[in-house]
């Protein structure tokens, strides 16, 4: 009686679940086509001896390791060999008969051996055609023809919601099956910003990395390449990276052996609807530049600080993780225009992209060699500043600014702090005291402004509502 009672009850939880007439995917015959395109990539590599920290002696996980006792008493100390080995799993699909592989860059990277083994059981050595940290793709080659090789989709036509399916070796599991959902696209993370991940709730394990995402169609959409976990297992949060993306940075590695990315030298941050209240914006858009490079591709155009991005190459520039992608993907040495907001309009500019060839970084927040001049309080803003003596200017590298002693108020609400330099307010540079409360007197029916900051080498602009206001 129960159990028919729980059966009756998950039927009906099952038809109010899915519309009339729909039905679950069948993921057989995707799998029965595609799995031998799936391939297991294992590296191998010879480390000193004690390397990550073991000593000789001890157990391999230290001294959490339930061995640990065993091999302090009974281990051979300094009779460790001189090398051992470490090996490394990960996935990998074939994109050409002739042994073409995509796989994911930290898979292959510090491996000295690289054997990629077939859905067929055959091993092959692979040598790496090229890789790229930045966005973490591999081409490799297997010396082998005939071979089973994937079809490519469009990662742009995917929809939220949309069925995918991956394939790869979770944990050594060869050819696991694991499906889900489209949960988001043109996600942005951490480190991370030339790739729009596809966040799924795909079941992605260490192994899988380097694995094919599939669309219902059977055609790839993505590289695995990342989870969030707090755990490190699956969490329900795990991204790819689109195939377009993908094998743009492919043609380049088999052509070239390296990726070129479009710079045009300039330091972003998001516009929060504030930001956007205090530059005039009717909502919240495009990428507000809080510093240029001098003599870089953006400071030649004309582009300033406090100018905000809404187009680049006649794309749209949302978000201010939208620039980075659009401007790396350009070629270095084009010439496109630039929409920027300046001063309540826009205006268009002309930019000559640049290359980018490293990550560049900014000086240090100011040291007090010489102690500050005492500072004088600024109601309207709830800071009280000082001017910056000439060896806080040096040790900053700017050449004007007011030096923050207190914040308080709205000003300490708004993540202003003690050792802050304050730059600008809105488009106009902070040069004395004196000069300050002429610039504010321009806004005094202003609701809020934004505040160009210098904090610990890097500038940000922070939307303040003015006291009183």
């Amino acid at each position: 009686m129960i159990r028919s009672f729980i059966a009756a009850a998950a039927a009906l939880v099952l038809a109010f679940s899915l519309p009339a007439g729909a039905q679950l995917p069948d993921f057989t015959n995707l799998v029965e086509e595609q799995g031998p395109t799936v391939v297991n990539i294992s590296t191998t590599s010879a480390r000193p001896a004690g390397a990550q920290g073991q000593a000789p002696g001890q157990a391999p996980g230290g001294e959490e390791d339930p061995f640990f006792d065993f091999f302090r008493r009974y281990g051979p100390p300094g009779q460790q060999p001189q090398e051992r080995e470490s090996r490394s799993l990960g996935s990998g699909f074939i994109i050409s008969q002739d042994g073409y592989i995509l796989t994911n860059a930290h898979v292959v990277e510090a491996g000295d051996s690289i054997t990629v083994r077939l859905s067929d059981k055959r091993e092959f050595s692979a040598k790496v055609i090229g890789s790229d940290r930045r966005s973490d793709v591999a081409l490799i080659k297997i010396d082998a023809t005939g071979l089973p090789a994937v079809r490519l989709g469009d990662a742009n036509r995917l929809k939220v919601g949309e069925w995918v399916l991956a394939i790869g070796s979770p944990f050594g599991f060869d050819n696991t099956v694991t499906a889900g959902i489209v949960s988001a696209k043109g996600r942005s993370l951490p480190q991370e910003n030339f790739t729009p991940f596809i966040q799924t709730d795909v079941a992605i394990n260490p192994g899988n990395s380097g694995g094919p995402l599939f669309n219902l169609k059977g055609e790839v959409v993505g590289i695995n390449s990342q989870i969030y976990s707090r755990t490190g297992g699956f969490m329900g949060l795990s991204f790819a990276i689109p195939i377009d993306v993908v094998m743009d940075i492919a043609g380049q590695l088999r052509t070239t052996g390296r990726v070129t990315r479009g710079r045009i030298a300039v330091v972003i941050q998001e516009v929060t609807k504030e930001l956007a209240e205090s530059f005039g914006l009717s909502k919240p858009q495009g990428a507000l530049v809080n510093s240029v490079e001098k003599d870089g591709p953006a400071d030649k155009a004309g582009i300033e600080q406090s100018d905000i991005i809404l187009k680049f190459d006649g794309k749209a520039i949302n978000s201010s993780a939208d620039l980075p992608r659009v401007v790396a993907a350009t070629k270095p040495g084009t010439k496109v225009s630039v929409q920027v907001w300046r001063k309540g309009a826009a205006r268009d500019l002309q930019v000559v992209v640049g290359e980018l060839v490293e990550d560049r970084r900014s000086a240090s927040s100011p040291s007090r060699k010489t102690p500050p001049k005492a500072g004088d309080s600024v109601a309207k803003l709830g800071l009280t500043l000082s001017e910056l003596t000439p060896d806080q200017k040096r040790d900053v590298g700017v050449s004007h600014g007011l030096l923050v002693e207190e914040a308080a108020g709205n000003a300490a609400r708004a993540g202003i702090r003690k050792g802050d330099v304050l730059l600008a307010v809105n488009n106009q540079d902070v040069k004395s005291l004196e000069q300050l409360n002429e610039v504010l007197a321009q806004f005094e029916k202003a609701r809020s402004v934004a505040l160009l900051i210098r904090r610990e080498g890097a500038s940000l602009y922070v939307p303040l509502r003015l006291n009183g206001n």
